[in-house]
Formats: C-alpha cells, sequence, structure tokens
C-alpha cells in the first residue's frame, strides 16, 4: 500500500497540531497557581551574596516596582485613555504588573499579593516542586519540576504589543539589564 502525498501532508498537519496542544497544555500546567511559593520562600536560599543575592537584584529592579508603577501620574493618564479608573485595582493592568494574577485579569493566587508585584515566579514559574535545595542543585531537575529556564522565555508574556507603553523589546539588553546570575553557576 502506498501512502499519498496528500495522507502525508495531513498526517504531518495532525502531528504538527498535536504538539502545540501538548506544548501549550505544559506550558499551563507549569503555570500553575497552586504552585506558586511567594517571593519570601525563594529569597530564603537566593539572598546571599556568595550565591549573587538575586533577592536584592529583584529588590533594585523594574519588576519589584511593576505595581508601585500603576500609581504613577504616567500609569494613570494611559488608564484613563483606556477606560480604567484605578491601574492598581485593573485585572487588565494587573495581569503583567502582579504575579499575583499569573497572566489573567483576576488574582489566580493568594500566595502572592498584588503590592508584590512581579516576582520570581513570573519568569522562572511557580516554584512549589523545584524549590528544595537537592532539585535546584541539579539544573536539568530543577526544569523537569517546572523551572523555566532560561527565563527569557517567559518576556513576552507581558513585553508584546499589547501594552500600551510598547516601543519595542529588546530581550538581550532587558536581560542583561535584570541580570541576576549565581557566580557558582555555569550558565
Amino acid at each position: 500500500m502506498r501512502i499519498q502525498p496528500r495522507s502525508i501532508f495531513l498526517i504531518g498537519i495532525a502531528a504538527a497540531t498535536s504538539t502545540l496542544i501538548a506544548a501549550s497544555a505544559f506550558a499551563d500546567a507549569a503555570r500553575d497557581p497552586a504552585n506558586y511559593v511567594g517571593v519570601k520562600m525563594c529569597g530564603i536560599c537566593h539572598k546571599k551574596d556568595e550565591s549573587g543575592n538575586q533577592l536584592a537584584k529583584w529588590q533594585a529592579g523594574p519588576h519589584a516596582k511593576a505595581f508601585e508603577t500603576l500609581g504613577t501620574p504616567a500609569a494613570k493618564d494611559i488608564a484613563k485613555k483606556l477606560g480604567i479608573d484605578d491601574p492598581q485595582k485593573s485585572g487588565k493592568c494587573l495581569q503583567c504588573h502582579s504575579t499575583a494574577y499569573n497572566f489573567t485579569e483576576s488574582v489566580a493566587t493568594e500566595k502572592i499579593k498584588p503590592e508584590d508585584g512581579v516576582v520570581c515566579e513570573s519568569c522562572h514559574g511557580p516554584g512549589k516542586k523545584y524549590m528544595t535545595k537537592t532539585v535546584m542543585e541539579d539544573r536539568s531537575q530543577a526544569i523537569a519540576a517546572g523551572l523555566i529556564y532560561p527565563a527569557n522565555q517567559s518576556c513576552t508574556l507581558c513585553h508584546n504589543d499589547k501594552s500600551p507603553t510598547w516601543k519595542g523589546f529588546d530581550e538581550k539588553a532587558m536581560v542583561e539589564k535584570i541580570a541576576h546570575p549565581d557566580p557558582k553557576v555555569k550558565h
């Protein structure tokens, strides 16, 4: 029996569609809000100078201040143009300015307060399944348990043309700006 070219094409389309559906389901499962632990838990291990003090770097950076940014006059002006009364209470804004919203327009987890801004788990994925020291010491095991690495896979969930302040996104420059490597880990 000879397989017709049209059948091969249809089999290819079906395989590609199945792969995309599986990848989408994995991405959704990887960001399950039940698995968030919050920045305080991440900070237990990631605040030591000898391992790069990622907590302090996050606190000094723009993601930690993402919720605060929504309270500025500039943010309020943008919101007003979009028909939003208070950007700090709008799911349309908080879906990207607060990990608590998990990229949706409503609070998805109580483990993170909206005021915490964009915490570690927005970029690295919910930590419950990979946060133990033994798992984190083995990068492949941590990734298998849900660590999103490299974390820049998450950037465009918010840094995209749906943002009212979109002016393009130079991923390489922005990743360098917020870099927080562990000096003991080869990257």
